[in-house]
């Protein structure tokens, strides 16, 4: 047994079975020959087993990175001969090689980690840092549009899976959330998520009070009549109109789903994509038209929540999940608040209209101004694509020839991105939120990127969303993050063995306090200044609401003077807490009326504090440049540069880490506003929705009215309750960036490192692979000679020779 094969064990984590290894005389000639056999008898556990066969398998793709002996000549001769910029040598990287190189890096922590004892302050220290090394990259993408504008054949063709998502008939349109995400399995999968038995029930209830009421009244036209018939069809055929509620929840309509009985989770497994689509369309599809073979058969939409369908292999879901979105939520309330998260998390939307008359489609644009504050300021979107589809479809293409026909789809899809671009930069409540470098729009054609009769694949604009999905997948940063974290962490556990600072370190924490006290006043002062502007604004939206209140209620409530259907509107609102979320149309929210100049008064502010985009930061930029300029210390303290580096690293971390954090919390800050108000509202809501019979309307009208006028405070409270959470959020922030640096300081400089594990091989190590990373002009094994080698290795790959044929 050679080093090469004893190091390899240990970055892998199989430190335990170096001995048997050994016994067995494996040395680097000898390791890559092993079949699964041989490998079965020298690993006897089948978790460690897999792993090494996972590793060896990555290995044999791409020599050793950790090698550097006859290696690092190969990367001098390909660095002589090119040298490109650091930006250059790292898009040279395949992806495949990045993921070599964490995984190397990650076995290399977790044996450290190992080594550590829980005797001392420090080494629980480094114990707790390696733990937050990890962190979890996924990009949410929404996908919103009416019913019929091709979502679901636009996933199967970005994602290259023609057959994954139902879709194609005129009478059936997605009912549930449907994420779409890859899978870590070899096999497709879909987990079905149900709503709760006890949400059905209520369901069932409040169907039954509809449908009564509506006995002897005009139903055409009314979509809650028309979706409660449609979802007791759905699951029960013509059977419920003879039922009670109670007779509806017996155990007998769910026999083919005992998972919802018993508050479980489906899970569905195939071979393919097109088995998968057929089994779990009965959990997202609405057919409004029973025939063709659907006569009697159930469908369990109206239970679900949400479908997780899961894709093997696919580069294009690596780190992200599109999410096919209902336009406006839902009554169910878990199904609404899930719907709500999902929205605010999402860092892309899409939207998807047919590309006739897409920029004056109503329903789209409805869509995007009703969400927008949720993804705006209330959540994390950085980016809006407004997407026509159907761009191959030309009226009259019968009169044209081929070259023709190309000529007018593109002039077609070129007018019609400038009219929707047109029609964006009208929509103020929009634009609030989102500049004109977030939004785009996107021609493209699903049919013609799979045949290609009159367009190019570039001409249907799939492969840029396909490229856009990809810069999403990229990991570098999140890499470049853990290795450099790495590398801080055994720079302190190798300084601290190495007590070359002892007599420098009052002197150095210091001077480290004394930055680090003021950079926190320099964020103090940015949280004091940002606050005195949220109330300042809060104070006049104040202000606006009391004077604007009472009209605002009045043009609600008496929106039908007579009456007519709107005592069915504003039973559904207040039976609903304010809200009335209609099958088609605009969503109606007295909550939001009342809260408006409330709203309108901080979303400047709030925009400008909390920005999405990820290159400005939060409160003016103050918490990216905190720091505690480590780099000017390290002339005069030589001895102490590798706790500086590991203190640099830390800051780093820290500030990644609070970014993170106030991304969350300040929707929670933003959404406070509205929250108040419907909080205060409730009751009034309760009462008004208890009449009935005669005078209902009036009454419902006059109680709602008298509730707003006796909440004198109604403005004053949202406002205060804002103000809290983003008192609680500075306070927040401050305390963990001091606590954490603190901390830092402490453990680097004051405690005595007798007890660590030499870690010197292992920092070499990982600083080779930092510099793999980031490409640095002076390294000798720079990206250009690794990127060749990676190519090399595709090669032998692909053609299937072993390593030294002839290609």
């Amino acid at each position: 047994m050679d080093d090469f094969v004893r190091t390899k064990l240990v970055e892998w984590g199989l430190s335990d079975w170096v001995e048997k290894f050994k016994d067995q005389e494996i040395d680097k000639e000898n390791i890559f020959d092993l079949d699964d056999r041989e490998i079965e008898n020298l690993i006897t556990k089948a978790g460690p087993r897999m792993r090494f066969k996972k590793n060896l398998k990555l290995l044999k793709v791409l020599p050793s990175i950790s090698d550097t002996g006859k290696r690092k000549s190969d990367f001098q001769s390909d660095a002589s001969r090119l040298q490109l910029p650091a930006k250059r040598q790292r898009q040279s990287m395949p992806g495949f090689a990045e993921s070599i190189i964490l995984s190397d890096v990650k076995s290399i922590m977790t044996f450290v980690h190992e080594r550590l004892n829980d005797q001392d302050k420090l080494s629980d220290f480094l114990k707790k840092k390696i733990s937050d090394l990890e962190t979890d990259k996924r990009e949410l993408v929404g996908v919103f549009g009416k019913t019929g504008a091709g979502k679901s054949s636009l996933i199967n063709a970005i994602i290259e899976e023609k057959n994954l998502l139902p879709s194609g008939s005129i009478n059936a349109c997605t009912s549930v959330m449907i994420k779409v995400e890859a899978n870590t399995h070899s096999k497709y999968e879909a987990e079905i998520e149900f709503i709760t038995k006890e949400e059905w029930n209520d369901e069932l209830w409040s169907f039954h009070q509809l449908l009564d009421n509506n006995e002897n009244q005009e139903k055409e036209g009314d979509d809650d009549y028309r979706d409660a018939v449609e979802k007791l069809t759905a699951l029960y055929g013509e059977e419920w109109k003879e039922k009670s509620s109670e007779n509806l929840m017996e155990n007998k309509y769910f026999k083919e789903i005992p998972e919802f009985l018993q508050s479980r989770r489906k899970i569905l497994r195939c071979e393919s994509a097109n088995e998968l689509s057929a089994q779990f369309v009965k959990y997202t599809r609405s057919e409004s038209k029973q025939g063709e073979g659907n006569e009697g058969k159930k469908w369990f939409w109206p239970l679900v929540k949400c479908v997780t369908v899961r894709v093997p292999n696919n580069p294009f879901l690596q780190h992200v999940t599109l999410v096919d979105l209902p336009g406006n939520g839902d009554c169910n309330k878990s199904r609404d608040q899930m719907w709500k998260g999902i929205v605010g998390d999402c860092s892309t939307v899409w939207i998807v209209t047919d590309i006739n008359r897409a920029a004056s489609e109503k329903e789209a644009w409805e869509i995007l101004e009703s969400v927008s504050s949720l993804i705006g300021n209330g959540g994390e979107c950085q980016q809006i694509h407004f997407i026509c589809t159907k761009s191959d479809l030309l009226d009259d293409s019968d009169d044209f020839s081929s070259a023709d026909i190309h000529e007018q789809i593109v002039k077609r899809n070129n007018e019609a991105k400038k009219g929707v671009r047109k029609a964006f930069n009208n929509r103020t409540k929009i634009k609030k939120h989102f500049t004109d470098d977030s939004f785009k729009v996107f021609t493209v054609s699903s049919k013609e990127f799979l045949k290609g009769k009159h367009l190019s694949p570039d001409e249907t604009e799939i492969p840029k969303l396909q490229r856009f999905l990809q810069e999403l997948n990229d990991c570098h940063s999140e890499t470049v993050n853990y290795v450099n974290g790495a590398r801080g962490i055994l720079s302190l556990i190798h300084g601290a063995n190495s007590r070359g600072v002892d007599d420098k370190k009052a002197e150095v924490c210091a001077e480290l306090e004394r930055n680090m006290n003021l950079q926190l006043r320099n964020v103090n002062k940015e949280m004091e200044d940002t606050y005195t502007a949220f109330e300042k604004c809060l104070d006049d939206g104040v202000e606006k609401s009391k004077g604007s209140y009472g009209e605002k209620l009045k043009n609600f409530l008496y929106r039908g003077k007579k009456g007519g259907a709107f005592h069915k509107v504003l039973k559904c609102v207040v039976k609903n807490g304010g809200v009335y979320k209609p099958k088609k149309g605009t969503l109606i929210n007295l909550n939001m009326k009342l809260a408006s100049c409330l709203i309108d008064s901080i979303d400047d502010e709030f925009r400008k504090t909390f920005p999405n985009d990820s290159e400005r930061g939060a409160f003016n930029g103050v918490i990216d440049t905190f720091s505690l300029n480590t780099d000017s210390l390290f002339k005069n303290y030589k001895n102490a540069e590798l706790q500086l580096r590991f203190l640099k690293t830390e800051e780093e971390k820290i500030k990644a880490k609070l970014n993170r954090t106030m991304r969350k919390q300040k929707k929670r800050v933003y959404s406070s506003l509205i929250e108040t108000i419907e909080d205060i509202m409730e009751e009034g809501y309760k009462k008004a929705a208890e009449f009935k019979g005669e005078g209902v309307l009036y009454n419902m009208r006059e109680t709602i009215t008298d509730h707003v006028h006796s909440k004198e405070a109604v403005f004053e409270r949202a406002k205060n309750t804002m103000l809290e959470k983003l008192h609680s959020l500075m306070g927040k922030i401050l305390e963990t960036l001091e606590e954490t640096m603190k901390e830092s300081i402490e453990c680097s400089f004051t405690t005595d490192g007798g007890s660590l594990p030499d870690v010197s091989t292992e920092l070499e190590m990982v600083k080779k692979h930092y510099v793999k990373l980031v490409g640095t002009p002076d390294d000798e094994t720079s990206l250009t000679g690794f990127a060749d080698q990676v190519e090399t290795a595709e090669t032998w790959t692909q053609t299937g020779l072993p390593r030294g044929s002839a290609v």
